[in-house]
């Protein structure tokens, strides 16, 4: 009988590592073509990896928690047949590669998924939130959403027609549970010193009660490490500069109320964020500097690539962490379509379904610091970009309108660039073009 060997691939472009997640099969298990058989995270991006052979599986080479280098076996699977030539690895000249040189195949892309099967357990967490949602009507993928994000469904106030739990009472809920998490304020621990977790795996050492360690060591992986290995490359070699501005947003406001009540938008989530996202793309075809990169070339001359296309990312918090993916070409999509793209790109993003590809190519980014209660802040821009925009949160404040003070929706429009780049009128006319359309959103119509 035949042993078939499966290398970890490069499941995005030129990445280098992963780490086993999951694995969803154990030795002796049947897989067939397309089965999922791991759980892997890199890039910022969880990715099931399906089988290219089919066969029993025989010996799982790297444990869970473990990084790993792409090419590295990490399982065999002995007998069965292999897996079509659009699954297996060609050969360098184009041809399909012997039974032999296929053991050795690394996997190409994500495969069809469709006959995948899922042997992934639930968290011992979810059971009391499984419990006690039994009874509150919510679709199946809703209820997912809620295990995700760990949302108990029968604490969300449901809004849908049936008296149903909808995608976006979830995602509201969820968004207001992170805004007031730390009113309460908790008991002071014992240790005087400790180290809070910064990834959703366990420490390596935690202290349990009557313990003596005063510290505990998390390791850095995953979302964090690339996250972190991202903002300290940005940090160091753009030169930050952040400008502001305090905008009155009481006609975005009142346009976003309409846009909600129009049937054209009915299936669709409407925010503010979507005008937001409008104006960056707009201001940006005035002001195209924004949306550059500054290029060092390897003979050490330097040059900026001007893009005459927006790929507009959006900074998610995931329960996986921050994410940036971008929404392809945004130049030109109108508003409807900008709305299905920003409702998708968030909920991909919380389900934990963003791919490296997504998360690749973007040209400027927008934060919404808004949704966490801030007003303002010097944001990191994203490697390989110039700009970023940071939407504060809109609340009613009193605003001088002709001579008069009333209550108008004010915000905060911040954002920060790379002085190679941008200069100060650049970037402070960029901000004030954004700030007039949240101001004035008919601008849009130009």
């Amino acid at each position: 009988m035949s042993e078939m060997t499966f290398r970890l691939p490069d499941v995005g472009e030129g990445l280098t590592e992963a780490e086993i997640v999951q694995w969803r099969v154990a030795p002796g298990d049947r897989v067939e073509v397309n089965d999922v058989l791991v759980e892997i995270e890199t890039a910022k991006s969880l990715v099931e990896l399906p089988s290219p052979f089919a066969g029993t599986v025989g010996e799982l080479l790297a444990p869970e928690g473990e990084t790993v280098i792409v090419g590295t076996a990490i399982i065999t699977i002995a007998g069965g047949g292999e897996a079509p030539a659009s699954v297996v690895g060609q050969s360098e000249h184009g041809e399909q590669p012997a039974a032999s040189e296929a053991a050795g195949a690394v996997l190409v892309g994500y495969g069809t998924g469709e006959a995948a099967t899922s042997r992934r357990k639930r968290p011992a967490e979810h059971t009391e939130t499984v419990k006690a949602s039994v009874g509150v009507i919510a679709k199946p993928p809703v209820r997912k959403l809620a295990r995700d994000l760990g949302v108990t469904l029968s604490d969300v106030t449901p809004t849908g027609p049936a008296g149903d739990v909808t995608r976006d009472d979830v995602v509201r809920h969820a968004e207001q549970a992170s805004v007031f998490r730390n009113i309460a304020t908790p008991a002071a621990p014992a240790e005087r010193e400790q180290t809070i977790p910064v990834t959703a795996e366990p420490a390596i050492s935690v202290a349990q009660p009557g313990d003596d360690r005063r510290e505990e060591t998390i390791p850095v992986r995953g979302v964090r490490k690339a996250t972190s290995s991202a903002m300290v490359r940005s940090a160091y070699s753009a030169p930050h500069v952040s400008v502001w501005t305090d905008v009155d947003a009481t006609r975005t406001m009142e346009l976003v109320k309409r846009l909600k009540a129009s049937p054209d938008f009915a299936d669709i989530k409407v925010s503010p964020l979507l005008i937001v996202a409008r104006a960056v793309i707009w201001a940006s075809r005035r002001t195209p500097m924004v949306n550059a990169a500054w290029v060092d070339k390897e003979d050490g001359s330097a040059e900026i690539r001007v893009r005459n296309y927006v790929n507009l990312g959006i900074a998610a918090a995931t329960p996986r962490g921050l994410l940036v993916p971008n929404i392809k070409d945004a130049q030109d999509l109108n508003i409807r379509g900008l709305a299905r793209a920003l409702e998708k790109l968030t909920v991909t993003a919380r389900e934990g379904k963003t791919t490296p590809a997504d998360q690749q190519g973007g040209t400027i980014t927008l934060t919404n610091i808004g949704v966490f209660g801030m007003d303002a802040g010097t944001p990191i821009i994203n490697p390989g970009e110039s700009g970023i925009v940071a939407m504060g949160t809109i609340r009613q404040k009193p605003w001088v309108v002709d001579g008069e003070v009333r209550p108008r929706f004010v915000t905060t429009v911040s954002g920060s660039f790379d002085h190679r780049v941008i200069d100060g009128d650049g970037m402070s006319r960029f901000i004030a073009d954004v700030a007039s359309v949240l101001e004035e959103p008919a601008l849009l119509l130009d």
